[in-house]
Protein backbone atom coordinates (compact mmCIF):
# COMPACT_ATOMS: atom_id res chain seq x y z
CA UNK A 1 0.00 0.00 0.00
CA UNK A 2 1.43 3.24 -0.88
CA UNK A 3 0.07 6.92 0.08
CA UNK A 4 0.28 10.18 -1.37
CA UNK A 5 -0.75 13.80 0.69
CA UNK A 6 -2.34 16.36 -1.62
CA UNK A 7 -3.74 19.43 -0.19
CA UNK A 8 -7.09 18.88 -2.46
CA UNK A 9 -8.90 15.30 -3.02
CA UNK A 10 -9.53 15.32 -6.43
CA UNK A 11 -9.17 13.39 -9.82
CA UNK A 12 -5.83 14.99 -10.26
CA UNK A 13 -5.27 13.70 -6.74
CA UNK A 14 -5.64 10.15 -7.93
CA UNK A 15 -4.24 10.40 -10.69
CA UNK A 16 -0.86 11.45 -9.29
CA UNK A 17 -1.37 8.94 -6.47
CA UNK A 18 -1.70 5.93 -9.20
CA UNK A 19 1.14 6.91 -11.29
CA UNK A 20 3.43 7.28 -7.76
CA UNK A 21 2.07 3.62 -6.62
CA UNK A 22 2.32 2.27 -10.38
CA UNK A 23 6.17 3.73 -10.54
CA UNK A 24 7.04 1.73 -7.24
CA UNK A 25 9.46 -0.98 -8.14
CA UNK A 26 7.08 -3.42 -5.45
CA UNK A 27 3.69 -3.04 -6.80
CA UNK A 28 2.52 -3.97 -10.48
CA UNK A 29 -0.43 -3.80 -12.30
CA UNK A 30 -3.32 -3.57 -10.12
CA UNK A 31 -6.13 -6.72 -10.82
CA UNK A 32 -9.26 -5.01 -8.12
CA UNK A 33 -8.88 -1.56 -6.63
CA UNK A 34 -10.81 -0.92 -3.84
CA UNK A 35 -12.42 2.81 -2.81
CA UNK A 36 -14.90 4.57 -1.38
CA UNK A 37 -17.74 6.19 -3.04
CA UNK A 38 -16.29 9.18 -4.13
CA UNK A 39 -17.32 10.23 -7.54
CA UNK A 40 -13.60 11.77 -8.58
CA UNK A 41 -11.58 8.78 -7.86
CA UNK A 42 -13.98 6.54 -10.28
CA UNK A 43 -13.40 9.14 -12.85
CA UNK A 44 -9.82 9.16 -12.30
CA UNK A 45 -9.11 5.26 -12.35
CA UNK A 46 -11.65 4.46 -15.67
CA UNK A 47 -9.68 7.80 -17.56
CA UNK A 48 -6.65 6.11 -16.64
CA UNK A 49 -8.11 2.75 -17.68
CA UNK A 50 -9.00 4.59 -20.36
CA UNK A 51 -5.82 6.11 -21.01
CA UNK A 52 -3.71 2.70 -21.09
CA UNK A 53 -2.09 3.57 -17.61
CA UNK A 54 -4.47 1.21 -15.65
CA UNK A 55 -5.07 -2.36 -17.26
CA UNK A 56 -8.45 -2.88 -19.03
CA UNK A 57 -8.52 -5.94 -17.04
CA UNK A 58 -8.28 -3.89 -13.71
CA UNK A 59 -11.77 -3.98 -11.39
CA UNK A 60 -12.74 -1.11 -9.62
CA UNK A 61 -14.85 -1.79 -6.05
CA UNK A 62 -16.70 0.74 -4.52
CA UNK A 63 -17.41 -0.74 -1.64
CA UNK A 64 -17.71 0.76 1.64
CA UNK A 65 -16.63 -2.00 4.32
CA UNK A 66 -13.86 -3.63 2.08
CA UNK A 67 -12.12 -0.18 2.07
CA UNK A 68 -12.53 0.31 6.17
CA UNK A 69 -9.94 -2.26 6.20
CA UNK A 70 -8.06 -0.40 4.08
CA UNK A 71 -8.82 2.69 6.46
CA UNK A 72 -7.49 0.80 9.41
CA UNK A 73 -3.93 0.89 8.92
CA UNK A 74 -4.38 5.21 8.99
CA UNK A 75 -5.39 4.75 12.72
CA UNK A 76 -1.56 4.57 13.30
CA UNK A 77 -1.48 8.18 11.51
CA UNK A 78 -4.44 9.54 12.58
CA UNK A 79 -3.35 8.94 16.73
CA UNK A 80 -0.32 10.29 16.13
CA UNK A 81 -1.59 13.65 14.18
CA UNK A 82 -4.33 14.20 16.81
CA UNK A 83 -2.17 15.07 19.29
CA UNK A 84 -0.59 18.02 17.46
CA UNK A 85 -2.34 21.02 17.58
CA UNK A 86 -2.04 21.44 13.87
CA UNK A 87 0.39 22.48 11.39
CA UNK A 88 1.95 25.70 9.62
CA UNK A 89 1.84 24.70 6.13
CA UNK A 90 0.73 22.21 4.08
CA UNK A 91 4.60 20.76 3.53
CA UNK A 92 5.03 20.46 7.72
CA UNK A 93 1.49 17.89 7.27
CA UNK A 94 3.67 16.06 3.93
CA UNK A 95 7.22 15.53 5.74
CA UNK A 96 5.32 14.84 9.15
CA UNK A 97 3.14 12.16 7.48
CA UNK A 98 5.55 11.06 5.05
CA UNK A 99 8.23 10.20 8.39
CA UNK A 100 5.31 8.47 10.11
CA UNK A 101 4.40 6.36 7.32
CA UNK A 102 7.85 5.41 6.35
CA UNK A 103 8.82 4.42 10.30
CA UNK A 104 5.80 2.34 10.24
CA UNK A 105 6.62 0.40 7.09
CA UNK A 106 10.35 -0.31 8.86
CA UNK A 107 8.10 -1.31 11.94
CA UNK A 108 5.95 -3.47 9.68
CA UNK A 109 8.84 -4.95 7.94
CA UNK A 110 7.67 -4.01 4.49
CA UNK A 111 11.39 -2.70 3.61
CA UNK A 112 13.72 -5.63 2.78
CA UNK A 113 16.28 -3.42 2.99
CA UNK A 114 17.04 -2.81 6.38
CA UNK A 115 19.42 -4.38 8.28
CA UNK A 116 20.79 -2.17 10.32
CA UNK A 117 20.40 1.20 12.18
CA UNK A 118 22.57 2.89 9.81
CA UNK A 119 20.52 1.46 6.68
CA UNK A 120 17.27 2.34 8.28
CA UNK A 121 18.72 5.81 8.39
CA UNK A 122 20.12 5.96 4.79
CA UNK A 123 16.63 4.79 3.26
CA UNK A 124 14.57 7.46 5.78
CA UNK A 125 16.89 10.14 4.27
CA UNK A 126 16.88 8.58 0.75
CA UNK A 127 12.63 8.82 1.15
CA UNK A 128 12.61 12.29 2.35
CA UNK A 129 15.51 13.60 -0.10
CA UNK A 130 17.43 14.43 2.52
CA UNK A 131 20.99 14.85 1.34
CA UNK A 132 23.86 13.61 3.10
Amino acid sequence: MDFFVSEYRDKDATKKFFKKALKSIHNNQPRVITTDKYAATKVAIYEMIYSGTLSVKTTLQKIKYLNNIIEQDHRFIKRKIRSMLGFDSFETVEKTICGIEIMHMIRKEQVEEIQCVRSEVEFFNRIMGVVA
